[in-house]
């Protein structure tokens, strides 16, 4: 049976009921005072009357705590927060987001989810926000082979193509690491290709064990005799080698073959990024290879995972390109 068939994908009280299980495993808990299952459901309470409504529409998951008094829903201090948006849509948003492989764009989620294309965009970055995992495990923090590379992407704002020049400098630049034992990627925004910039990314994110895998690219080299790394070892592509045999395989083809689905959804789908919201795009492609089904993860689980960390990451249309913790 398909997860959109779910009665919490069409029903408002089944929806709160099936967020409350999933963020409040221990009771409700009360946002205003922090207590636990301390508070009673409030049944039968309607909005206010308006012309389209006449005698207001029903106010779901509504429980108000027994010790501070205060009334409160499962949305409050989540991404679903304020949002005029039915809950059991935003649940259908997070599924086809987790679900599209190469994403879905705000255009097609206006028209699928029957709202305007300003709410659309606005759910599709929240969601987003929840994509962003934050974790700060090192990679390679094993011993095992770190695959390191970057892409380039779009138009750096304010930059020009030198008359002449190859490569990309006057695009957006997004570095790629790919654990090769957990199979994950985390992937950063950065505004250039030196030493300098790079350098202090890998320190920050891959273990002192880990052998660095990248190509000839001449901001990596050095690595092998740096402290901070175990080893690091690269293919020359500009010598048509692509994979060396050994333990493990010299190469990044893993760390390109992420790439090849990020820059197919950011090109075909997207089509158009502004670097201020790149980061997270990035996250959001992070977040399905690292939850994809050849790590154990099928759709209903991935849009779980997701709902589960919507709380404390909320937007505001006033801050749009800062993450606003409630």
């Amino acid at each position: 049976m398909s997860v959109l068939s779910a009665p919490y994908m069409h029903d408002e009280a089944a929806a709160f009921a099936h967020v409350e299980a999933m963020l409040w495993p221990e009771g409700p808990v009360c946002p205003h005072c922090g207590v636990i299952d301390r508070a009673y459901k409030l049944e039968g309470v309607r909005s206010k009357a308006s012309k389209k409504n006449p005698e207001g529409k029903e106010r779901h998951g509504l429980w108000k705590c027994r010790d501070c008094r205060g009334q409160f829903t499962v949305r409050k201090g989540t991404i679903f927060e304020e949002s005029h948006i039915e809950l059991h849509l935003w649940l259908q948003a997070v599924h086809l987001m987790v679900s599209s492989k190469k994403g879905i764009s705000s255009h097609q989620l206006h028209r699928v989810l029957g709202i305007t294309y300003k709410s659309a965009w606005f759910l599709s970055h929240r969601i987003r926000e929840c994509m962003r995992d934050g974790e700060l495990a090192p990679f390679g923090g094993n011993g095992g082979a770190v695959e390191v590379d970057e892409t380039f992407i779009g138009k750096e704002p304010g930059v020009k193509k030198a008359k002449g020049a190859r490569g990309g400098s006057h695009k957006m630049k997004v570095l790629t690491l790919v654990d090769r034992d957990t199979k994950r990627a985390r992937s950063v925004v950065i505004d250039d290709l030196t030493k300098a910039t790079i350098l202090p990314i890998l320190r920050e994110n891959i273990g002192r064990e880990a052998l660095i895998l990248t190509d000839e690219a001449r901001q990596y080299q050095g690595l092998a005799t740096s402290p901070d790394f175990c080893g690091h070892d690269w293919v020359n592509h500009s010598r048509d080698e692509y994979v060396r045999p050994g333990f493990p395989e010299v190469h990044t083809n893993t760390v390109e073959g992420f790439y090849s689905i990020f820059k197919r959804g950011m090109k075909g789908v997207y089509q158009h990024c502004a670097k201020k919201h790149l980061h997270r795009y990035a996250a959001e492609f992070d977040f399905r290879y690292n939850h994809r089904v050849g790590n154990g993860v099928d759709d209903a689980q991935r849009s779980e995972i997701a709902v589960k960390s919507a709380h404390g990451k909320r937007l505001t249309y006033r801050i749009p390109n800062e993450a606003q913790a409630v």
